[in-house]
């Protein structure tokens, strides 16, 4: 039988190999593969298939939607009018708002992903006969495995 777990990189995977030596599984029996990390950055704009959450397009439209109706007050007096005047207001707030957000995305967001890094997964494969598997599963729950799966051979 094969037993399938994850784990954090964190000194919990090291007890849990620990203990299921002791429990009588042989280092020969036990494969620990850490995964990398994603090393392309996340793009800036969204696709209809693939959306990480963050948007560009709030702020823009709040202060383009805030300059647009300050724009078509003070275009009464103006000459070109409230029409225009509003649409360049409009235009100029979307583009401050967007500047905004792609600042903080860009220099405040990656600063502070760079300090607290997202750290990859070990998954643990353990090759084991029928009656070592509940001592095997109750070994990496109580080592705080994310996940475990068993495999019948």
């Amino acid at each position: 039988m094969q037993i399938f777990s994850t784990f954090e990189h964190s000194t919990y995977l090291e007890l849990a190999i620990t203990s299921l030596e002791k429990v009588g599984i042989k280092k020969q029996q036990i494969l620990a593969v850490p995964l990398t990390n994603r090393v392309e950055e996340r793009r800036l704009f969204d696709t209809l298939h693939r959306a990480d959450g963050v948007s560009l397009f709030d702020k823009g439209a709040a202060i383009g939607t805030a300059f647009s109706v300050i724009g078509a007050s003070v275009g009464f007096v103006l000459e070109w009018g409230p029409i225009y005047w509003g649409l360049i207001g409009a235009a100029g707030g979307f583009v401050i708002g967007f500047l905004i957000d792609y600042f903080i995305f860009k220099v405040i967001h990656k600063r502070k992903r760079e300090l607290k890094g997202k750290k990859s997964e070990v998954v643990v494969v353990i090759d084991c006969s029928d009656e070592l598997v509940e001592k095997v599963e109750k070994v990496l729950w109580d080592h705080l495995a994310l996940g475990v799966a068993k495999v019948e051979e």
